[in-house]
């Protein structure tokens, strides 16, 4: 009677085993869901947009397997659709990311575009300017630049402020005289 009763468990054991295979066999969405939700997880855990390119793949294959594909298909789908948007999505996402708005530019990058007034002539070879109340050692792309003139930071180079003659103030002298 105790051997019946271990056979019997082993039995119920192993049919539902059997059943679980077979309903996972039947219904490989819940697997291609549950990766792409791990993939999510991991992902936020590690915000270098690789996991999340795997999670679209394994999207695809979810997208492949409600589409009735066998499973050889699903297994392509998302190696394909993860391939392709590691290969061409996150790089272009990244660019975006690390290029940020104007607020988040720091250092160097910020100095670009800013406006500079001349302190000793700037010419090619060098001059003085300041930018945002510091003093930069700089050197002209348009030409002279008298002191007391106003000029925009085209570029920094090393320890050097690239700057040329401000358009705007350039063609008010112009007109006005006034500088």
């Amino acid at each position: 009677m105790e051997a019946q009763l271990l056979e019997n468990c082993a039995r119920n054991s192993r049919d539902k085993g059997e059943q679980m295979f077979e309903w996972l066999a039947e219904n490989w969405w819940a697997l291609w869901l549950t990766a792409f939700l791990m993939f999510a997880v991991v992902e936020m855990l590690t915000l270098d947009l690789m996991f999340i390119m795997l999670g679209g793949g394994a999207l695809a294959g979810l997208a492949a397997d409600f589409a009735g594909a066998e499973l050889w298909l699903q297994i392509v789908a998302f190696c394909v659709v993860s391939l392709l948007m590691i290969g061409f999505v996150r790089p272009v996402a990244l660019k975006h990311l690390r290029k940020g708005p104007l607020e988040q530019r720091s250092n160097i990058e910020r100095l670009i575009g800013e406006s500079a007034l001349v302190m000793e002539a700037v010419s090619a070879s060098g001059g003085l300017v300041k930018i945002g109340g510091d003093v930069w050692s700089a050197r002209s792309e348009t030409g002279v630049l008298a002191p007391g003139q106003r000029a925009v930071v085209s570029a920094i180079e090393g320890a050097t402020a690239v700057v040329a003659a401000d358009p705007p103030r350039l063609e008010q002298e112009q007109t006005t005289g006034e500088r």
